[in-house]
């Protein structure tokens, strides 16, 4: 499969099985168009099938002829047309044993924020409002320590709700984590989330003695975060949360940590709180689209599509205009890599949810991630009884991008694995479905990440 689109004055061409990307100059791009005109299933070629070619009438052209010459080479060396791999290898990945690496704890189904977007209602995940113990806390780090197999390196986000409203078993579970270490061959990569009205010195200082990664929750301009991050009794965020955030990204050496803001329908201009977030001097950000109900008024809209495909094509041109004067920063959904990547069964399955990845309640119940808490059919199990439902597991193992019909002709598919199954089932009710408008974002940010580095290149 081969995909073509411009960007930003350049001809991209990406050879979707391979992951080669190329710059073809004007001629040579509509060539390329042309010659895919010719198997318009699947567009694509053996080195038989495009020499084949030379006798169409539309190759007597020599200029034409040399690009084919030069195409049938790129074919032949496997840096275009390249045949699909990956599926013969599905299986190995189907088969493979369930490791859990990573947790996501619960640490508090509360919150001191009352955002109007937010999927998990303030805290209390379609449930009530709790605060996780200690003693569960530990159950979940001792399950996982047992079903980490030979993995050394594990993963836990302190997430909520809020979890600064539980800090004292957050820093207890710490402790309890690195007193696994040792004795079992682990290590803990302990990650927090947190909105940052709580944040203070003492905390700041564990903070960067103790975790790996900071989420920090903030939505971009003060008028745009203010109006949808709100403390309950409807006053704005912004002022307390930005100085602390920007003294903890600071004292991290702006490093190791992202913050994350959620753009809505009203700030399809979120470029602008992409470039807010780097005049405050930060350099690690990320900006979500908001997930919501067409009924919502903040919720994305198809008829959005355009102008928000615009904004991601803008706010790359920009990012390349401030590399240049050395104002650079990260920003997550534009951040590939072409030579390594991910390993393979990421790249077909994606985030390991419901096999690599739980979520815990405060009450010691998994389900598969974060957003499917709440919803009974995914109740997995407990820290007490471990894995009861391991047809859940099996569910999720099974989804991939050779299930999901939509992903059969998406050249993006090995870049995003398929999607959030999440968001999968909560449209279409269909863990194998898609989230439509999320896959067409997705896709442009993938275009404008690629280009971003072909630019870079050249």
């Amino acid at each position: 499969m081969v995909h073509q689109y411009k960007n930003n004055g350049l001809n991209i061409v990406l050879d979707v099985n391979s992951g080669a990307v190329h710059e073809f100059d004007e001629k040579s791009y509509d060539v390329l168009a042309y010659v895919k005109t010719k198997n318009e299933e699947n567009h694509d070629f053996t080195v038989s099938e495009l020499e084949g070619l030379y006798k169409d009438s539309f190759f007597e052209d020599s200029e034409n002829k040399e690009i084919l010459d030069e195409l049938v080479e790129l074919t032949k060396t496997g840096l275009l047309f390249a045949p699909d791999v990956h599926k013969g290898l599905l299986e190995q990945v189907k088969e493979r044993k369930t490791i859990v690496k990573a947790l996501c704890l619960h640490i508090a189904h509360d919150c001191n924020l009352a955002c109007k977007y937010c999927f998990a209602e303030e805290g209390e995940y379609h449930g009530r409002r709790a605060l996780m113990s200690f003693e569960v806390g530990k159950k979940a780090l001792d399950f996982l320590v047992a079903n980490s197999g030979t993995r050394r390196n594990l993963e836990v986000d302190f997430f909520g709700g809020e979890p600064l409203m539980n800090w004292d078993v957050v820093k207890q579970l710490v402790a309890y984590g690195r007193s696994l270490e040792e004795p079992h061959d682990k290590h803990f990569r302990f990650t927090l989330t947190t909105n940052g009205v709580l944040l203070n010195d003492e905390i700041m200082e564990f903070v960067n003695q103790e975790m790996d990664n900071v989420v920090l929750s903030l939505d971009g301009r003060k008028e745009v975060n203010d109006q949808m991050r709100p403390f309950r009794n409807g006053s704005g965020s912004y002022e307390l949360i930005v100085p602390k955030f920007k003294k903890l990204a600071d004292s991290r050496n702006q490093e190791k940590y992202y913050i994350r803001g959620t753009f809505t329908r009203n700030n399809l201009d979120f470029g602008e709180d992409i470039l807010h977030f780097a005049d405050l001097g930060f350099k690690q950000m990320s900006m979500e689209p908001v997930v919501g109900d067409e009924s919502d008024p903040y919720a994305i809209r198809e008829e959005d599509l355009p102008v928000i495909m615009e904004e991601y094509d803008r706010l790359a041109r920009l990012m390349l205009d401030r590399e240049r004067v050395g104002e650079d920063f990260n920003f997550f959904h534009f951040m590939i890599d072409l030579e390594g990547g991910p390993c393979l069964s990421k790249r077909l399955s994606g985030c390991g949810s419901g096999t690599e990845y739980l979520a815990v309640t405060p009450w010691g119940d998994f389900y598969p991630c974060h957003q499917f808490v709440g919803q009974e059919e995914f109740l997995m199990g407990n820290v007490d009884a471990g894995i009861t439902r391991t047809d859940i597991a099996d569910e999720f193992r099974g989804c991939n991008v050779y299930t999901k019909t939509d992903c059969q002709s998406c050249f993006a598919k090995y870049y995003c694995s398929g999607g959030c199954m999440a968001n999968a089932y909560n449209f279409q009710n269909d863990l194998n479905g898609t989230y439509k408008i999320g896959c067409e974002m997705q896709r442009k940010r993938v275009e404008c990440a690629i280009m971003m580095k072909v630019a870079k290149k050249i």
